[in-house]
């Protein structure tokens, strides 16, 4: 049996970037991963570092657009429908959440996480130089329709009441923004603080930063079981080999439910499925990130690449290519940017990421687990909120006083 201080469960962006924040610190870290360091939800995702994040899923207005969309197969939010209790209980909790009140409160949390991890990148790029793409040029939001300015531009004043920064673009704005718009759109908004970068290479570099700082990095290391004696897990079990630890850190993202079920511990985050299409194109023709608002894709500019990225897919732990989902995001990319998605297309991807149904993450200590901290439900957040997350699980199992106050992200609130 190994001992270490840390065992990290996960390799996506969230495990890599604990992992690192704790060898920091000077903790002996194993990180366990069950495929490849970012072979998972942090992989194709679009790459944003998103503090103009609007309006969460649950909240008054888009349950409403959601109810029509979550049984149309070709929509931006699509359940799959089955008989499952789970899901039928993260639905009457996202209905929960689903509250004026609830919303704002959450939009508020998850832009300070992602203004923390905002802070945190800065500092990774003088660590670890350009090994990652990333580029703080803003984004633009892009409408079709006056309904759409609409709602764009009521969350551009809920981002104002929050801090944020933000301008009403026109049509010829929007266009002179976007040269490649289509000249029905009817104008949009621009974000100035956004950020981008290439989620796989942010992943790859944290987890050579981290190795290099002294982690220990096993892939192919599925965790079998979490055993416990009384309030504490006294060994991981792995497929090739136990493990002892001070402290464990279940980042296993949409697998996390699975892992901590077997501690008694229910957690109800969903498999979000999302896809991404990445095309080739010329460096430079779409300079900065765009959303296509009404149909929820969003455009990001990786060098010579585009990467077309959406839809929201609750379909369990289902990694099958869907084909109209993947035909809704071209379809939604022609509307808006005639002509893009016709370029060679490199690579479909799809990954599920973990979502709970407030649309925060969950980090912190379960009550009944001492030795254990959570860090999993960042939905479509990973990217956006992962350094800020690193550091506060290595805050928790270092003692320190964590940056945040953690309660509005406790394991425990759905108890």
């Amino acid at each position: 049996m190994t001992d270490c201080d840390v065992a990290v469960i996960g390799g996506g962006v969230i495990g890599v970037a604990a992992a690192r924040a704790l060898a920091e610190r000077g903790a002996r870290v194993v990180l366990l991963e069950r495929g490849d360091v970012c072979s998972g939800a942090s992989y194709g995702n679009a790459g944003w570092v998103s503090p103009s994040h609007g309006t969460p899923l649950p909240a008054p207005g888009v349950v409403r657009q959601a109810l029509r969309w979550l049984f149309d197969p070709d929509s931006p939010f699509y359940v799959k429908p089955r008989a499952d209790l789970e899901l039928a209980r993260w639905l009457l909790a996202f209905l929960r959440a689903s509250t004026a009140a609830r919303a704002a409160e959450t939009m508020r949390l998850n832009r300070e996480l992602i203004v923390a991890s905002l802070r945190e990148y800065e500092k990774l790029g003088a660590e670890l130089g350009d090994d990652f793409g990333f580029a703080q040029r803003g984004l633009v939001v892009a409408c079709e329709s006056d309904e759409g300015l609409t709602k764009a531009r009521h969350e551009l004043e809920a981002l104002r009441g929050l801090g944020g920064e933000g301008s009403v673009l026109t049509a010829d704005e929007l266009r002179a923004a976007v040269p490649s718009a289509s000249p029905s759109l009817r104008g949009g908004v621009r974000f100035p603080e956004d950020a981008h970068l290439d989620p796989e290479r942010l992943v790859r570099a944290l987890a050579r930063r981290a190795e290099a700082l002294g982690a220990r990095i096993e892939t192919g290391q599925e965790v079998l079981a979490l055993e416990r004696v009384g309030r504490r897990i006294a060994r991981v079990v792995a497929t090739r080999g136990d493990f002892r630890a001070d402290h464990v850190v279940l980042a296993a993202g949409a697998w996390s439910p699975a892992v901590a079920a077997g501690l008694g511990l229910r957690l109800p985050v969903q498999a979000a499925k999302g896809y991404s299409v990445t095309v080739r194109c010329s460096p430079g023709a779409v300079a900065e990130p765009v959303l296509l608002f009404e149909a929820k894709v969003a455009v990001t500019p990786l060098g010579d690449r585009l990467r077309f990225a959406g839809t929201l897919e609750l379909a369990g732990l289902d990694l099958r290519v869907n084909a109209r989902r993947v035909s809704a995001i071209l379809r939604g990319v022609e509307r808006f940017l005639p002509g893009a998605s016709g370029s060679a297309r490199l690579e479909t991807w799809r990954g599920l990421r973990p979502l709970c149904p407030d649309d925060r993450p969950m980090i912190g200590r379960p009550r009944s687990v001492e030795n254990l901290v959570i860090a999993t439900g960042h939905g479509m957040s990973g990217i956006s909120q992962g350094p800020a997350t690193g550091r506060l699980v290595a805050e928790l199992c270092s003692g320190a006083r964590p940056s945040f106050p953690l309660e509005p992200f406790s394991p425990d609130r759905f108890a």
